[in-house]
């Protein structure tokens, strides 16, 4: 088994994420931190740790520091960065610093579950040990490439499969209809992202509009999963 470190500061989406790891055949979730100091002593703890799925924003420092020190520590766990940073600045430094993949927040089961099975790729490629012809080299830097997701049939041209399942997911498990600002804080996207996503499920018959009175004003926009499967 593949020991997973979690680092995420939501507990909420540290448990999604876990929970996400642990349908991947072969990974197990070692445990979990939310914060840079919590990861830095999971890290001297954990009996054994493979793989470590890290945020970037932490209420005491940054992803990046966090990998920086474990590397000054000599830790040579692997790292696959899991954040909503998405400017190349940040990026780069993870490259540098030795990230072996950047998956951008939000995303869906499929996203990361890619992700781990690339890894998993990588490990058994690196398992056999031995030298390397050039050939093997390839191989072994092209274990953790992920092919691009094929557009959705039917999906409208600027809209990201990503997040359409992120936001079909997120109706489906809801006990009863939310709004797209529920939508938005469940899912880390913008209001905007959401309506624009929860309307898309309204025309295609997946999703059905409900309107929510207050004392004044306009009615609020409420969204109820409505297709089976």
């Amino acid at each position: 088994m593949i020991e997973v470190l979690v680092v995420d500061d939501d507990t909420r989406v540290a448990r999604v994420n876990a929970a996400y790891v642990e349908k991947v055949p072969g990974f197990h979730v070692a445990g979990e931190a939310h914060n840079a100091a919590q990861a830095l002593r999971r890290l001297e703890t954990l009996p054994r740790l493979d793989l470590v799925l890290m945020d970037h924003y932490l209420p005491d420092d940054t992803g990046l520091a966090v990998l920086q020190e474990m590397r000054r520590r000599g830790h040579q766990t692997d790292v696959i960065m899991v954040t909503a940073a998405r400017d190349v600045s940040t990026v780069q430094a993870a490259m540098r610093q030795g990230a072996l993949q950047y998956l951008v927040k939000p995303f869906a089961f499929a996203g990361l579950r890619a992700k781990l099975e690339a890894y998993a790729r990588l490990r058994r490629t690196l398992d056999g040990g031995g030298e390397a012809e050039q050939a093997e080299v390839d191989r072994i830097f092209g274990a953790l490439s992920v092919p691009s997701a094929p557009s959705a049939p039917g999906l409208p041209k600027g809209h990201s499969p990503t997040t359409a399942e992120l936001v079909r997911q997120c109706l489906m498990r809801a006990d009863g209809p939310l709004s797209a600002q529920e939508i938005a804080e469940r899912t880390g996207v913008s209001r905007q992202t959401a309506q624009r996503y929860l309307k898309l499920l309204e025309r295609t018959g997946r999703a059905r509009l409900t309107l929510k009175y207050g004392d004044a004003g306009r009615p609020e926009h409420r969204y109820v999963w409505a297709a089976r499967g």
